[in-house]
């Protein structure tokens, strides 16, 4: 492929997602946005075309399937174009407790937030090597760095192989031009809880816990344009990342656990 290469994004129909898409095509890059919802997609596709003049490919996919890269680079490579970006934002969480839910559902997790991050992970990063640079940028959680709690059982699991996951891949590949970064947002205002149907859980949290997904993705492309390797934006997910990081677990555990009681939902 001799394109130009442009930067695709991954749970790009909404949220961090759309953001992310909005803040690279402000930046004159092109973008693939990937996503469930086609017409979502097709929307902000025809934002960031006539907003920005730049080429916006809208991708339809369902990450939770075996090999769910190969259908999205095979989309991108008929059209010729490399990922010199790659954002990998796709994700949802399952607010019940392991044993409510199907298998169905927590392989579908595990294939969105994990298996589909590696596979798009591997399916990139030759090119970006042969052309002596890229940008990967990893969402992962504050939850990434907790003991966890009841409800979402998978998904601080997830978000801590996101997290170690990109802290392996900046070690192997920061002196070949590849500048990796580890997203670690708190709460940010998205879709995301709507589509847990934890919305209304949610909307009691302090507003001042809340960060908006523009100030969030800004933080991360700020930190991936220094080549940092982790962004927490906002000080007070800072601060709790240190607490969570460097007090004894048998202070934190039943903190966090009293905390993630409050976003589960019951049985």
């Amino acid at each position: 492929m001799d394109g130009k290469p442009l930067a695709l994004i991954t749970g790009a129909s909404a949220g961090i997602g759309a953001t992310f898409a909005r803040a690279l095509a402000a930046r004159g890059e092109d973008v693939a946005i990937v996503a469930r919802r086609m017409d979502r997609l097709e929307a902000l596709a025809a934002e960031l075309k006539a907003r920005h003049r730049i080429e916006a490919i809208p991708i339809q996919a369902d990450l939770s399937i075996v090999d769910a890269h190969v259908p999205v680079m095979a989309a991108l490579d008929a059209r010729g174009r490399p990922v010199g970006t790659l954002v990998n934002n796709a994700g949802f969480s399952i607010p019940q407790t392991y044993d409510k839910t199907t298998w169905a559902q927590q392989r579908d997790f595990v294939m969105t937030l994990v298996m589909a991050v590696s596979g798009l992970t591997h399916a990139v990063l030759p090119g970006m090597l042969e052309r002596g640079g890229g940008r990967i940028i990893n969402v992962s959680s504050m939850t990434a760095l907790s003991p966890g709690g009841a409800g979402h059982t998978l998904y601080p699991a997830a978000k801590a192989f996101v997290y170690k996951f990109s802290l392996s891949l900046d070690a192997e590949f920061r002196d070949k031009g590849v500048k990796v970064t580890c997203l670690i947002p708190g709460f940010t205002e998205s879709e995301f809880a709507r589509a847990n149907h934890t919305d209304t859980i949610m909307a009691k949290s302090p507003r001042t816990l809340m960060m908006r997904a523009e100030d969030v993705v800004a933080a991360a492309l700020k930190a991936n344009d220094r080549g940092q390797v982790v962004s927490i934006p906002g000080m007070h997910n800072k601060v709790a990342a240190g607490l969570m990081k460097y007090l004894p677990d048998e202070l934190t555990t039943p903190l966090i656990r009293r905390a993630a009681e409050k976003y589960r939902v019951k049985d």
